[in-house]
């Protein structure tokens, strides 16, 4: 598989853990999903309707070689928010090339299967799949 070192690191240790530390684990993340920044509202983002929370995302790819990735999800959808800040940490500096050889079912690594419904994963898979649309939409410069 083709991850990042951020992200291998992420899945490796949602491998390493039991089902209850899993969602513990997803929790934490929930909690250190960074606010965005102050040139970025919510209007100019996309919206990802696969989540069952009003998630949305930005990406910029104005720096081939160090892409941004921002999110916006609310504090009361922590498994939502969870999935945003392992994608945000995951991929969030990481060039274009590397985005777009991420697996689009890397997710199923993590172990969450067990503990979070099709349709939250489903989420992470739309989440991801705009990332790397996004990124790929930018022209090269």
């Amino acid at each position: 598989m083709s991850l990042p070192p951020e992200l291998a690191e992420i899945v490796e240790d949602f491998a390493a853990l039991g089902d209850s530390d899993k969602v513990t684990l997803l929790l934490e993340f929930a909690e250190e999903l960074p606010p965005l920044p102050d040139h970025l509202t919510q209007d100019a983002m996309e919206p990802v309707p696969e989540c069952q929370s009003p998630v949305f995302l930005s990406v910029d790819a104005a720096d081939r070689n160090a892409v941004r990735v921002y999110f916006s999800a609310p504090r009361e959808s922590p498994t939502t928010r969870g999935f945003a800040a392992i994608l945000h940490q995951g991929l969030d500096g990481q060039s274009a090339d590397v985005i777009a050889a991420v697996p689009n079912d890397f997710y199923f690594d993590l172990g969450l299967g067990a503990v979070v419904s099709p349709l939250r994963l489903n989420g992470m898979a739309g989440m991801l799949a705009r990332i790397k649309r996004q990124t790929a939409d930018k022209p090269q410069a």
